[in-house]
This record gives structure tokens, C-alpha cells and sequence, in this order.
């Protein structure tokens, strides 16, 4: 196709051939061969000349737009070689990423080894306007509202959590087995700062929808070490998710509410125009574990 397109642009198999560095009856074998396998005259030769035909001034043209093309492939990945070192931003929920973002790291660092992982604990909203503005590459957070994802960003589901009650292996509840959210009637209730985690509030009154007396929140607090000091203190009960013990251990006693309607969707999020050539490969080195870190069996769920 190359020697084709010079051999146009010369209008000559002579010249293009002095141009090519080849010898003149091979580029004319080449242009031979060409013609045979598209069954169709590509030149008009002439004593000194050669001119397209019509269907030669077509494929002219395409053929121009598919070596640019293959020129922008070679250079592309030639950038990507050279860029095997640099480093990658990533936000994430420790309460939610505690089992999780080990095994995907040792992963993610198997793939790229020369690549500097920069780790930043956020808020949602933070990671949000982070990802959007571009100082984080990735984070690991509560699915976005669709208001997010329509604004240029993608979502890949890792897990589903489902909702517990953490409280003090003291408290009255801790005997029982799993508990339904009416049992939560006029508790006491400790809670994330709704300034800093409004998804979580949201997601706390679609599970205490219809309980009444409507807990109590006493406490709100910026972060899972001070929540799990006050439930581990005994000043109330938390609603929380059925991967929270990775941040409490045994201080704390789960229970998981049994109606089962009101898990959610953690994953990884990233912007659609992200130009780091690193960012999926953190993304694929995430979405294949499961609440645990282990590898699923199953296929990722779909955005």
C-alpha cells in the first residue's frame, strides 16, 4: 500500500522507486500483485507516466487515510513503551476497600512494577470532583448517582455489600442472630458526617424507611477509626456494610439485617477521557475480586 501511494504521488514507478530505495521492476511486481488481488486497474501507464484511474484515485484516498492510521498505531504504542514508569493517583473508602485494595495493588504492581502508586483516603465527594478535574487517575467508592456518570465519568461494579448493624459485643442486640431494621426503633444511632458522606445518609433512610420510632442519631463522625471508638464505646448502634469488620476486627459485633433489599454497589470509578495508559490496567486489576480480595469465578458486572 505504501509503494502504491508513492507511486501516485510520483506519477512515476521510476522515481517512486529511487524514493522507495527499491529497484523499479520490483516495485512494479508490487503494484502488479496490488492490482491482481483487488481485480481492478489501479493505473493508466504511459510512455513516461503513470496516472490513476478512477478506481485508483479511490483507493488513493483510503489508502492515504490507512497508513496515517497505521502511522498514529506505531506511535502511539511506541509513547507506551516509553511510558512503562510514572504514577497513578487513586482515591478510595477505607471502610470499603480494606480487603480489597491489597490484593488489587499486588496485582496492579505485578502488571506495571515501575509505577508509583500515590493512595488518597476521601470522601466520595471528594473522589468525585478529583476524578473530574483530574488530579485522581481512579477510586474506589460507592457507585456515583447516575447525575456522576452521565458527567464523563465510568463505573465498573466489584461487589455488592449488604446492610449490618455494628454495635458493642456488650449491647443488647449482640445475642441476636440477623436482625430486621424495625429492631432499630428509637436506638440510638451513630453515623458518617452527612457533610462529608451524603450517600451515606441516603442509603440509611431507604433502610430505616417505615421504622418508627425513628432512630436517634447521636454522634456523627469524619471517619471509620473515630465511628468504630464510639460504637466500640458502647453510645450506640451503627448502620453499616457486611465488609466493616475489615476495619473493626473483634472489637466490634455485626449483624446483618434480614430483608435483604438494600445492598449496594461498590467499584472503581474513572474518567471516560482519561489519558493515563496505566489506568486500565489498575481498573482490570480491580475488578476481578470479589468482597474478599480473592478472584471471582464469575464475570465482572457490567457498568
Amino acid at each position: 500500500m505504501r509503494y502504491f501511494v508513492e507511486v501516485a504521488r510520483q506519477e512515476s514507478v521510476t522515481k517512486a522507486a529511487a524514493q522507495l530505495h527499491v529497484s523499479q521492476p520490483a516495485l512494479s511486481r508490487q503494484i502488479r500483485d496490488l492490482e491482481e488481488e483487488l481485480e481492478v486497474g489501479l493505473f493508466e501507464h504511459h510512455a513516461r507516466s503513470v496516472k490513476l484511474t478512477a478506481a485508483g484515485h479511490v483507493f488513493y484516498e483510503e489508502a492515504q487515510m490507512a497508513l496515517q492510521r497505521v502511522h498514529e498505531a506505531v506511535e502511539t504504542v511506541k509513547r507506551f513503551a516509553g511510558a512503562q514508569t510514572g504514577e497513578l493517583q487513586v482515591g478510595y473508602a477505607p471502610s470499603l476497600s480494606m480487603e480489597i485494595l491489597p490484593q488489587a495493588l499486588r496485582r496492579f504492581q505485578m502488571k506495571c512494577p515501575n509505577v508509583k502508586m500515590q493512595l488518597q483516603d476521601l470522601t466520595t465527594e471528594e473522589m468525585i470532583v478529583q476524578l473530574r478535574n483530574g488530579t485522581l487517575h481512579a477510586a474506589l467508592l460507592v457507585r456515583p448517582a447516575a447525575g456522576s456518570l452521565a458527567s464523563g465519568l465510568e463505573y465498573r461494579e466489584i461487589v455488592r455489600h449488604r446492610p449490618c448493624v455494628a454495635m458493642s459485643v456488650t449491647h443488647e442486640l449482640a445475642g441476636h442472630g440477623a436482625i430486621s431494621a424495625s429492631t432499630l426503633a428509637g436506638k440510638n444511632l451513630l453515623v458518617y458526617s452527612r457533610e462529608h458522606y451524603p450517600e451515606h445518609h441516603s442509603w440509611i433512610e431507604s433502610v430505616l424507611k417505615g421504622v418508627s420510632p425513628r432512630p436517634r442519631i447521636v454522634g456523627e463522625y469524619d471517619s471509620s477509626t473515630s465511628l468504630v471508638a464510639a460504637i466500640d464505646s458502647g453510645c450506640g448502634v451503627a448502620l453499616v456494610h457486611d465488609g466493616f469488620n475489615a476495619m473493626s476486627g473483634f472489637r466490634l459485633c455485626l449483624r446483618s439485617i434480614d430483608d435483604g433489599t438494600h445492598d449496594f454497589s461498590f467499584g472503581v470509578a474513572w474518567r471516560r477521557d482519561e489519558p493515563s495508559p496505566f489506568t486500565r490496567r489498575f481498573v482490570e486489576a480491580v475488578v476481578g475480586l470479589d468482597a474478599q480480595g480473592a478472584m471471582k469465578q464469575d464475570q465482572p458486572a457490567k457498568t
